[in-house]
């Protein structure tokens, strides 16, 4: 299996990301890995970090885009590392893309290089987050602000999918996001979304609130990208600010040091629950072929799993049984 990897995508590009290709690679010896780039600032990196980068191929291009440049920027800049990848992808000189880079320039290269799964409107930013007990997908989480009722639809067959292939749960739990838990509630798009989702081959529990998102209500909360953003950026700084003030809490005294001390090992395995590394980015679904967007942040080990999940992403199929579904859909209307 060959993976493409950006190597000038995200805030600590390039060496984070080809140490995290050379941890994935010592694990797992099924796959290869092309990196894209500029070939002598990759080389550089690799040799001050002290990286074997000798079993990864490099496909050399002279440019790459920053966070701060525009959607459309992959399209324009042909020969940026994002842009290349993208390419070699759609042409079959790999089975999957990951990037740490430029989020919107990203999910604008999927859709309009590597193209759509046959039937899907809009391809969809798909997070998965921590929630007691567990993790659960968001989707859309920020790619398309504005949504058709048929859209949300996809969007939950997508993220169901997904998450029994991948991820590994037995019939996803679908839930719709919204301002009450009645069938009744919410605006003209959730109520058509609601009654779409109701007749769709998903496991649809209903309408859920902002409240149950973070606890054991559903696996896939389904939204418009506006509304998923939101939710996404809340529920990041809200876990960060709270995990701060725990960490406060505990400096406060030397009373409160000790009664840290007593419960370390505990306090370690919370902070791993709501680690965002060890489930490495987002796939960018409903793209043709196999997209996955890394943290900006991302370090060697959020790479590392974010290539196990693709490699996971690959080998199950996710892209035809979604496009099997979706078909059979169309074909009752």
């Amino acid at each position: 299996m060959k993976i493409i990897v950006d190597a000038f995508g995200g805030d600590n590009a390039p060496a984070e990301i080809i140490k995290g290709c050379a941890l994935a690679l010592e694990e797992q010896d099924d796959i290869e890995i092309i990196l894209t780039g500029p070939k002598d600032k990759i080389e550089a990196a690799a040799s001050e970090n002290n990286v074997d980068i000798s079993k990864m191929q490099i496909e050399n291009c002279s440019d790459f885009l920053t966070m701060e440049d525009e959607a459309m920027a992959v399209r324009k800049r042909k020969d940026s590392s994002m842009a290349v990848g993208l390419q070699m992808l759609a042409d079959g000189k790999g089975d999957a893309f990951l990037s740490a880079g430029n989020s919107g320039a990203l999910i604008t290269g999927a859709t309009l290089i590597v193209k759509r799964i046959k039937g899907i409107a809009r391809p969809a930013f798909s997070p998965v987050l921590p929630k007691s007990p567990g993790m659960f997908m968001l989707i859309d989480g920020g790619a398309n602000v504005e949504c058709k009722p048929e859209m949300l639809q996809q969007f939950a067959v997508m993220g169901s999918v997904y998450l029994e292939r991948v991820m590994g749960v037995e019939k996803p739990r679908v839930g719709l996001a919204n301002v009450g838990t009645e069938d009744h509630k919410g605006d003209p798009l959730r109520h058509e979304a609601f009654r779409l989702l109701k007749e769709t081959p998903v496991n649809f529990v209903g309408n859920v609130e902002g409240t149950q998102i973070p606890f054991d209500t559903c696996d896939v909360v389904v939204t418009d990208g506006f509304t998923g953003n939101l939710i996404l950026k809340m529920y990041e700084g809200a876990a960060a600010a709270i995990m701060g003030r725990i960490k406060s809490i505990y400096k406060k005294s030397a009373k409160n040091k000790l009664s840290a001390l007593m419960i370390a090992k505990d306090l370690k395995a919370l902070k791993g629950e709501v680690n965002s590394d060890v489930y490495g980015g987002a796939p960018i679904l409903g793209a043709a072929k196999p997209v996955f967007k890394v943290h900006g942040n991302a370090k060697a080990i959020t790479m590392k799993y974010a290539i196990a999940l693709t490699k996971n992403y690959v080998n199950t199929n996710v892209i035809g049984e979604i496009e099997s579904t979706v078909a059979a859909i169309r074909n009752k209307e």
